[in-house]
Parts: C-alpha cells; structure tokens; sequence
C-alpha cells in the first residue's frame, strides 16, 4: 500500500488487484479487442483467451470448463443460482432452505421469490456463527427443491459444513447453492468434494477487478434464465463477454491456486498474531465466529464499553471494517450477530479485521498498537 494511507485489514471487503492480473489484463487493453463470438481472427483471438480463463477458474474449484459461467459479480451469481433453480423447479416444489447469517445477495433474492409464491425457511446458527446440518435437515420438506448455505461467513469467517448439508440434500433430490465468495482463494474449495449444484465465485474478493464473476453450474442441473439475450455463457448469462476483467479473473484463480499451500498458513500466522495482541492488551475482548473452523484471515473482535463509530473515529490509519453502524442514540448491529446472540451492548464494538497477500507482519503489529491505543481512547472518553 502507498505511504501515508492507513494499514489494509479490510480485504474480506475487497482486494487490490495483483500485479501479475494488472498485466494479464494489459493485451485487452492495448490490442485484443475482438468479440468472442466473431468468426474471424481477432474473434478467435478474444474466444481463445476467455477460454483460458474458464480453465483457470475451473482449475481452482476442481471443476470441468463448461460447468464455468462468468458473471458481473457474485450478487448476480447468487440471483441466477437462486431464481434460476426456483424458477426451473417449481413444478416439483416451492419450497427453498436458507440461514438467517447469508449476504443480502442471498437474503435479498430470496426475499423476492417469496413475493412469487416461494416459501424460504431461514435456520438458525449457534454461538460461533455455525449452521448445524441437522437443522436443515429438518427444515426439509417434500416440496424443498433449493438449499442455499454460505461456504463460509463474511463477517465472522466461520466456515460451514457444506459437504454434510449437501449429502443430507442429495439424498433428497434438493439442488444445492453455496456462495463461496469469500472462500475462493483463501481456503481449498472442491465442489466435487463439498457435493455442491451450484457455487459462487467473486473476483474482487480474489485479487481480481470489480464487476467480474462466476457461477459453477453442475452439468445437469436445471436453470431458467434470468436475463434474455444472445446465446453466451450456455445461455445462461447473455451479453458479449466482458473480457478485459474475465481475463483477470482467470489470471486471479490461477495464481490463487499456486500460492494456496503456502499462503493459508502466513495468513492464519498473521491473523493470530493480531489475535494475539489484541487479547492479551484486552482479555475481556469477544472472539466472534469459531475458534478454529473460520477463515485463515478473518477476525471479528467485539471491544465491551466501546463503539464502533467512535472506534473507527479514533483508529484512521487502520482500514477494518464495522460490525455495527450507531447513529445518535440508536445502534443497529449486523444481522449476523444478531443471529449468532451477540448482546447488543457487546456487538456494538464489534470490528472485523482481514489480512491478506499484500500484509506483512510488521502492518500487523503497527495496527494492533493502533487498535489497542484507540480502544483505551475510546473507553476513557466514554
């Protein structure tokens, strides 16, 4: 990061780009310019390269190329894996089973599909932010078509049993979604080993650019379209393809998938590291999400006696992330904690802190001084 911006512990918010995707994406900018679905030279040149990065991305989910849909985001993934299912299948069923702690990407289609006559069950999570199979497993029914749970949790990092829960759905002939936007890159996702339909990738939680994305659609699976155009993408997603940041994505997944062996463990050394500094400066600080089924470099903290606003306020030269918003006498805390029974006088002193590639030990250690000076600041003023 430049000199004088603050330390970077924000990356489950977004991710810089890497270098070597800056350069992958260079040639789309300078000379290859075709339309894919051109016949001639420079439309060979563009479908070539975006079949590179189907691969690619393929490779890092342990799937096949042409169950690879590329998309604007994961926000649009999850509303084709959604409403494409639901919509496909609700001869069989109207039924769909989510949790309560998802990304409005899901909460938000979901809440539209009631509209349409769908009837969505939200289960509950324990203390650490863990959806329990057995759960959703009772909340299936004869009509359940869809289950959609997150592979893993963007604000706390718990990561969730997702190869348990699609087992108990396969069994069942239920078609299962996990957005795995946070997971993509930091930890090994395999969706033949996880049993999943349908799983959601997002290129700027990988080091890639905003507005590029993917949706993993098992061979079979039945999708309706959500958006009417051409013939691109399977059909599934019209448009001429945004090559310049699909050409990224692929370079992202390919590098993601060379470093992982050797980058999960720094970036859990380094979440620790902060962990540690913090707990030892402030025992009686709150550890959100599980202690060890999470994100390697994802730490949620609650600070008793603090907020959030005056926390960020006293701490600019650390980029983290809030977990509750406080507007005059009024605390609004993040439905995840909520859901996970985070009392209120608690949750909202909540921060959420995500290392990344580009931190180093000493940024760590800078902002856990930061971090420790703000919370003492805060707490004397309060």
């Amino acid at each position: 990061m430049d000199e004088g911006l603050p330390i970077y512990l924000d990356y489950n918010a977004t991710t810089p780009m890497d270098p070597k995707v800056v350069e992958a994406m260079r040639p789309c900018l300078e000379s290859v310019f075709g339309n894919p679905s051109s016949t001639h030279a420079y439309g060979r040149k563009a479908k070539e390269i975006l079949e590179e990065a189907r691969t690619r991305v393929a490779a890092l989910l342990g799937a096949r190329p042409e169950e690879i849909v590329f998309t604007s985001g994961g926000t649009e993934s999850n509303n084709m894996a959604l409403c494409g299912v639901a919509r496909a299948r609700k001869a069989q069923g109207r039924h769909i089973v989510t949790s309560r702690i998802e990304h409005p990407a899901v909460l938000e289609p979901c809440l539209a599909l009631m509209e349409e006559g769908f009837d969505v069950t939200f289960v509950n999570v324990d203390a650490h932010g863990m959806v329990d199979p057995q759960e959703v497993l009772a909340a299936f029914r004869s009509d359940t078509v869809l289950v959609s749970i997150m592979h893993s949790n963007n604000e706390v990092g718990t990561i969730q049993p997702i190869k348990a829960i699609a087992q108990a759905a396969k069994a069942r002939g239920i078609i299962v979604h996990t957005d795995a936007a946070q997971s993509v890159g930091k930890v090994f996702v395999d969706v033949d080993d996880l049993g999943v339909d349908l799983l959601t990738v997002a290129g700027h939680k990988l080091y890639a650019p905003k507005g590029v994305g993917a949706l993993y659609v098992r061979s079979g699976t039945p999708m309706e379209r959500i958006l009417f155009g051409a013939g691109q993408e399977r059909g599934l997603r019209p448009g001429t393809e945004n090559l310049l940041e699909i050409v990224g994505l692929g370079m992202a997944a390919a590098v993601a998938k060379d470093q992982l062996v050797e980058e999960i463990p720094r970036l859990k050394a380094l979440r620790d590291r902060l962990q540690d500094l913090l707990f030892k400066a402030f025992p009686e600080a709150r550890l959100n999400g599980h202690p060890e089924q999470r994100l390697p470099n994802t730490l949620s903290v609650s600070f008793p006696g603090t907020t959030v606003d005056l926390l960020l306020g006293a701490m600019p030269m650390v980029a983290a992330s809030a977990g509750a918003a406080c507007h005059s006498d009024q605390v609004r805390i993040s439905h995840v904690l909520e859901a996970m029974g985070v009392p209120r006088e608690v949750a909202q002193g909540t921060l959420r802190f995500s290392v990344g590639r580009f931190t180093r030990r000493e940024d760590v250690e800078t902002a856990a001084a930061i971090i420790q000076r703000a919370v003492r600041q805060v707490r004397d003023q309060t």
